[in-house]
């Protein structure tokens, strides 16, 4: 096959021959998507359809060295297969995977019918439906899997976890702050043993398309029998930290928080309720901590005053730990607005 524009690695175009995604004498227009880190994305267009292909890389495109396996390719594959039984609508379509290159293709979704969440809600555009049909999406998937063997053993990845978030996140971010190391570790720790469903690990509103039947999940390079408070915490840390550069937006923000909460705890039925909601508490003021000072920051957070904000807010709830979700948002407005937090 040949190329319109300037070709990839021949490799991937062997791949779309390999798996019959393209004819050997078909010509394919390459072009590299933005957006995120730890993989090389493209859009495909070939054969009348347009496809995305997705390669994870050993080196991600940080400053810090963040290193990482190439096999969370083959867990992303396999959690997209497993959330395509239960929620087709809300993830893309797998189309083929070739786990010893690291790569696969998969349905490609234009941004006119999926805009992306994360530009939204910088443009100060928050809708609380949209923030509780994720909450919900989240939790239909972790019942889905809560206690399923095989999904145990497909999902025994707890290196790879850690490689991609405990350890640039939570332990990187203990490095920076020593007084605060005890807590952060202890966090580790407990995040690492506590295995209770399959966890996206990357629930953050870049990886999420608005789409017209729902909110479709993308990346889940981090996919790992686990935790599924860390999702949690993870997703509602981005709606926290908007705030700091969205202020028109703060109420809208908070109301958004609050509906994700919701809508995700009213899925829970694998654990007690107020068990995961503490330790998602508990992990929220870790990684606001650790966009900002952890291996991989916010890049929206540009100014020392903000950023010292944050580290003023999440030490003080790290140190003194509150237990619900409501709580954290609470503390986190009180300081916003100027007052003093509990």
């Amino acid at each position: 096959m040949t190329s319109t524009s300037t070709a990839p690695d021949p490799l991937l175009e062997r791949f779309l021959v390999s798996q019959q995604l393209a004819k050997p004498n078909e010509v394919a227009q390459w072009e590299p998507l933005t957006g995120g880190v730890s993989s090389d994305i493209w859009r495909v267009d070939v054969g009348g359809r347009t496809l995305c292909i997705k390669r994870a890389l050993a080196q991600l495109k940080v400053a810090a060295d963040w290193k990482a396996p190439v096999s969370r390719n083959a867990y992303e594959w396999a959690w997209m297969q497993f959330a395509s039984l239960h929620c087709p609508e809300n993830v893309p379509t797998p189309l083929a995977h070739d786990e010893s290159a690291g790569l696969f293709a998969m349905s490609f979704l234009n941004s006119q019918d999926h805009p992306v969440w994360k530009e939204q809600l910088l443009r100060g555009e928050v809708s609380i439906v949209t923030a509780a049909a994720v909450g919900s999406l989240l939790g239909r998937v972790h019942a889905a899997s809560a206690g399923q063997a095989d999904i145990v053993q497909t999902f025994e990845t707890v290196d790879n976890f850690y490689a991609l978030r405990l350890e640039p996140y939570l332990v990187a971010t203990a490095k920076r702050h020593p007084a605060l190391a005890p807590r952060l570790l202890e966090l580790v720790a407990i995040t690492a043993g506590t295995q209770h469903a399959l966890v996206h690990g990357d629930v953050s509103p870049k990886n999420i398309l608005v789409g017209p039947k729902g909110p479709v999940l993308l990346d889940a390079e981090c996919a790992w029998y686990g935790d599924p408070a860390f999702d949690l915490a993870f997703c509602l840390n981005h709606l926290l930290l908007k705030r700091t550069v969205v202020p028109t937006a703060r109420a809208a923000l908070g109301r958004a928080f609050n509906a994700m909460t919701q809508a995700y705890l009213g899925r829970v039925d694998w654990e007690p309720v107020d068990r995961l909601e503490a330790r998602a508490a508990r992990l929220l003021p870790a990684l606001l901590l650790a966009r900002v000072d952890g291996k991989s920051p916010v890049e929206y957070i540009t100014d020392e005053a903000t950023r010292a904000r944050v580290r003023e807010v999440s030490s003080d709830l790290l140190l003194k730990p509150v237990s619900s979700l409501e709580e954290v948002e609470l503390v986190w407005s009180r300081r916003e607005d100027g007052g003093v937090p509990r």
